[in-house]
């Protein structure tokens, strides 16, 4: 059984790509110690034995180390990428003419033309559409499209290796986002024990549907289903922005592929948006991409990073995430350490811990509406901690959409809602049985786990959340301001 653990005053959740840096017990105990509340597990690299490995190597040592560790389980999307050169790498020059060529073997591209391993590309493009291979960094634009092959002109030149990434300027690529092995990876995940899974690439809100219906033919328990994260990345994504929202368990704003498709000046805008309107409809939201990229090698962050890692929390940013810097860097644990410390201080400005978010708002649900009122009274009064028991974790999530500095303990007996726990900002899971309690009983022992987890003393106020009827989902109805130490 998990015991109770004390937290760190972080609020703001990091989320680590997991990789060959972390492999060996060593390395992933270290940054477990470092602070990371949630692991990504990238599906576009290694197999599924690699990362079957690193989810029971994380699981093992996250109990050693008495913390619960979310998992994440991020799927490839389409592969609209370029195929391999005979030669590994070419040099392309702005001027030159080079041919995507769908027809072409995969294997014997020169400094002419490639393969492609996404066939339709020729249907969804045309004449002046430019093209980004590589993350931007080689601009062709379409000249012509004659059967198979796109025949561009070199914008933009340069180094040009195997399989680098295609995306087409303003977006309008008909691919869907789950792809064969994307449904396979899917069910290996669910069956690993994957808390989230993010699809990318979403169009629109049918394609979050289809994943979230897979995801029910595998787990038939509506309570232990896996929640789908959306990854914002598309043109079209921003488009269907709130229907995507409302139909997903949250959403990543995953700044790569975005800043592609509808240009890198546009991106923080959008940043903001796609943050504002999680919360507004309640759902939680990932910033990602470029976070700290400078420390794949570096052992400090460059200024600029800080300032956007800043930027992300004080936009209330449920959780910041790492990719190649924890999954290939040289030292993952010092870059979890560097992320911690800047969120620890951006969540020390005033404007992070005021929220009027919903005080207008009329509430349809009994369990909404004592979450709400938990967290006007925890602002307004010398409150020291929040401890709700939960089964389905949704009263800790809309606590967690109020701007507080007040930590939320959220008690919960099923595995997979302390694993979805781990995404929302200030909420810190607990195992807690409370099964094995009596009505009578509970208080006490609610509060009783608080206090091992360092997080009151005696004489402090808490409040506490929980249904009438223990361990069913979906009723708290109770809010008591109990006294630490005295008869409750």
């Amino acid at each position: 059984m998990m015991k109770p653990t004390n937290h760190s005053s972080r609020r703001t959740k990091i989320i680590a790509t997991l990789g060959p840096a972390n492999d060996s017990e060593e390395a992933m105990s270290a940054l477990i110690a470092a602070g990371v509340d949630m692991v990504r597990l990238n599906f576009s690299h290694g197999t599924q034995a690699d990362h079957q490995k690193r989810f029971e190597l994380v699981k093992r040592l996250a109990e050693k180390h008495h913390k619960i560790i979310g998992v994440l389980a991020d799927l490839q999307g389409p592969k609209i990428r370029i195929a391999c050169f005979k030669n590994g790498v070419i040099q392309l020059q702005a001027g030159e003419l080079f041919t995507l060529d769908a027809a072409l073997d995969m294997h014997t591209g020169d400094e002419k033309q490639v393969g492609i391993a996404y066939k339709a590309l020729p249907n969804d493009v045309k004449k002046n559409d430019i093209l980004k291979l590589d993350d931007g960094r080689i601009t062709l634009k379409v000249k012509q499209v004659k059967a198979k092959k796109i025949i561009c002109t070199v914008i933009v030149g340069g180094k040009l290796s195997n399989n680098k990434g295609i995306n087409r300027e303003g977006g309008g690529l008909t691919a869907k986002a789950l792809t064969k092995k994307d449904k396979d990876d899917l069910a290996f995940a669910l069956k690993m024990g994957a808390d989230f899974i993010a699809i990318s690439f979403p169009r629109d809100a049918n394609d979050v549907k289809e994943a979230q219906q897979l995801i029910a033919k595998h787990q038939k328990n509506p309570a232990l289903r896996a929640g789908v994260i959306a990854k914002i990345e598309r043109t079209e994504a921003m488009h269907h922005i709130e229907e995507i929202i409302d139909m997903s368990d949250g959403v990543m704003v995953a700044r790569g592929d975005l800043a592609i498709e509808i240009g890198d000046a546009e991106v923080p805008a959008a940043q903001k948006e796609i943050i504002h309107l999680a919360r507004a409809h309640n759902k939680p939201v990932i910033t990602a991409t470029q976070m700290m990229e400078s420390m794949i090698q570096s052992t400090i962050p460059t200024r600029a990073e800080v300032s956007d890692v800043a930027n992300a929390v004080l936009d209330y940013s449920d959780a910041v995430m790492l990719s190649e810097e924890t999954a290939m860097g040289a030292h993952p644990p010092l870059v979890v350490k560097a992320m911690a410390r800047v969120c620890e201080m951006a969540e020390k400005q005033p404007r992070s811990r005021i929220s009027a978010h919903r005080l207008e708002c009329h509430f349809e649900r009994i369990d909404e509406a004592i979450a709400m009122a938990t967290m006007y009274t925890a602002n307004h009064l010398d409150i020291k901690a929040i401890i709700t028991l939960t089964e389905s974790g949704r009263t800790a999530l809309w606590m967690s959409r109020i701007r507080s500095s007040i930590p939320i303990y959220a008690l919960s007996r099923n595995l997979r809602t302390l694993g979805k726990l781990t995404l929302y900002r200030g909420v810190y899971p607990v195992y807690f049985d409370v099964t094995q309690c009596t009505n009578e009983e509970v208080n006490h022992k609610a509060i009783e786990t608080l206090v091992k987890c360092k997080a009151a003393k005696n004489k402090d106020l808490v409040i506490l959340t929980k249904g009438d009827r223990l361990g069913v989902g979906g009723g708290s109805n109770v809010m008591k301001i109990l006294v630490v130490g005295q008869a409750v």
